[in-house]
């Protein structure tokens, strides 16, 4: 008898849970406003990261009912990385992709990942972004009016010119490389014996068509879809540092938001993440195939050299060390030490 009951209760205590979840969803639904989200790139809509931003706009209006609308502003359109996080800061702006180096001086421990040879492939830089380390940034973010949705990829940074390949550190002697208003990254080429010059990204292409600068450097899917081809010759693989980008929302705008809407917001992000990285890897490795068939010499740099190159590069952690803080170190270094067993 007790078993027929209880046989019988399931159907009920099944449309229970069902009514109980069409409530909630009900009621989230109706935490959600109609409202515009503005969205920041200085890099273009066909960059990965500009794909991912279309795909994120598409993300959040299918959960919000069409309710929320992310507007995204391509090629820098609402201008460089550092006056966009300021709008972020002040609540005039509601989110920017950009690289954790933008980060590096409000924040230095956002500089270790801006250290020259950190992570030797993408499976490392996953577990750090991932991992501790990249908690730890996210947790700072906060206290600079900045809420990191999720971390999304830049990826390895290649050197290129117009005046010979890269095959040696004594190669870079006498070339002008704009580099990212970083100083990690002026650090790093002095080390090798170069001389990088920062410049905002949206005055580059300028530079290099008038030879103003003779190089610069960036991951390869940067180098084609900003057509640095039509303005350099020689693309060196040199993989000398791996850019982090952040999906950033302004902290201040972000707490006016209901649960439902800042659930939406966080939803996407982590559905983002995975697939922006796919794509980024998928277009560095056939955009240098591309570049070769738009007229680019590519070369790589052999093992020993790479050697050396990284033995040269460590003056750059001992001056960063202290700055970046020895928490944050130890912590990079932890998440490495499990992908690296």
């Amino acid at each position: 008898m007790q078993f027929l009951q209880r046989r019988a209760l399931r159907p009920l205590a099944a449309c229970a849970a069902a009514l109980a979840l069409a409530a909630a969803g009900t009621t989230a639904q109706a935490q959600i406003q109609e409202r515009t989200i503005r969205a920041s790139l200085v890099l273009s809509k066909e960059h990965s990261l500009g794909v991912g931003l279309v795909k994120y706009a598409q993300c959040v209006g299918d959960k919000s009912a069409g309710k929320m609308k992310v507007q995204n502003f391509f090629d820098g359109t609402l201008g460089n990385d550092a006056p966009a996080i300021a709008q972020l800061r002040s609540g005039t702006l509601d989110m920017v992709v950009t690289a954790t180096s933008a980060m590096s001086q409000m924040i230095p421990s956002a500089a270790v990942y801006d250290l020259p040879f950190l992570f030797a492939d993408e499976k490392e830089a996953d577990a750090a972004l991932d991992g501790k380390s990249g908690e730890l940034l996210t947790r700072r973010m906060l206290d600079v009016g900045l809420v990191n949705l999720t971390y999304l990829e830049n990826g390895f940074r290649n050197a290129t010119n117009s005046k010979l390949p890269i095959t040696r550190m004594e190669d870079l002697k006498g070339l002008k490389i704009r580099s990212m208003p970083n100083p990690m990254v002026v650090e790093t080429f002095k080390a090798m014996g170069g001389f990088a010059f920062p410049m905002p990204f949206t005055e580059l292409y300028s530079a290099l068509e008038t030879k103003a600068v003779d190089g610069q450097e960036n991951p390869v899917p940067i180098i084609e879809t900003a057509k640095f081809y039509e303005v350099q010759k020689y693309l060196s693989m040199t993989r000398h540092m791996y850019n982090p980008s952040l999906l950033l929302y302004s902290k201040s705008l972000f707490e006016k938001l209901s649960p439902a809407e800042q659930t939406v917001l966080r939803d996407c992000a982590n559905t983002l993440r995975g697939e922006q990285r796919r794509i980024n890897r998928q277009m560095a490795v056939e955009g240098v195939d591309r570049l070769k068939a738009k007229g680019m010499q590519v070369n790589t740099i052999a093992p020993a050299e790479l050697a050396r190159m990284r033995e040269a590069v460590r003056v750059v952690y001992d001056k960063s060390a202290a700055a970046i803080g020895a928490d944050m170190m130890s912590l990079v270094e932890a998440d490495l030490k499990q992908v690296r067993k």
